[in-house]
């Protein structure tokens, strides 16, 4: 039986917030975030939470977010947690969660093992971390994530300081059990990877994804 949590992010539509939830998504994710094709407004995704909740967790993604934002998600949407995807500290990050009462995972953007070593400063603070690919610098229009692009799995392999944590970057249905097998991550989060363009997801995609982490994680 799979262990590995599963969490479908940047979702938009309510047909596929139900495909997540019925295949058996653990965690389901929306975008505060302007720039992002995967931007929800606080109302919309008040009703896709509904879908979801008390079936799956509900994950408000956020980039450096101020406290006016960070209070209209938390009044309105009422997630289970907070995701914060830009630069972040640790103290900011348990403001956050004082603020709020709600656990917060913690983005940390890998390109060498430097970057794993540095999400250390989060572990008192953080409910969780999330690494993802750092985009370089020659990347256009790069967003802080969803950029359908992977890091070295192999840094996580010889990471010992992180006994559970979720890894994103360029995974779908193909390479998910490459994933977790070399990183032993404790969930997995997709967003570009069950899309068929930018900020467009397929619920078969989804399905197919979920049904992969399952059999093989």
């Amino acid at each position: 039986m799979s262990t590995t949590k599963i969490k479908i992010c940047g979702l938009s539509d309510p047909a596929h917030v139900r495909a997540a939830v019925e295949a058996g998504a653990d965690y389901v994710g929306f975008m505060f975030y302007e720039p992002s094709p995967r931007n929800v407004s606080t109302r919309v995704a008040q009703g896709l939470a509904t879908l979801a909740r008390g079936r799956s967790k509900i994950v408000a993604i956020v980039v450096d977010a101020d406290d006016e934002l960070i209070d209209r998600i938390n009044a309105e949407v009422k997630p289970d947690f907070f995701q914060v995807h830009g630069s972040e500290t640790a103290d900011r990050i348990a403001e956050v969660h004082a603020r709020t009462g709600v656990p917060v995972i913690k983005v940390i953007k890998v390109l060498d093992a430097a970057d794993i070593e540095a999400a250390g400063a989060y572990a008192d603070v953080a409910a969780m971390v999330l690494f993802d690919a750092k985009a370089p610098e020659t990347l256009a229009n790069a967003l802080p994530g969803g950029n359908a692009i992977s890091f070295d799995w192999g840094l996580l392999s010889r990471d010992r300081l992180h006994k559970e944590f979720m890894l994103s970057g360029g995974l779908d249905s193909d390479n998910v059990a490459d994933a977790i097998a070399v990183t032993g991550a404790s969930a997995v989060d997709v967003s570009s990877g069950v899309e068929t363009a930018p900020g467009v997801k397929d619920a078969a995609a989804i399905v197919k994804f979920i049904e992969t982490v399952r059999q093989h994680g």
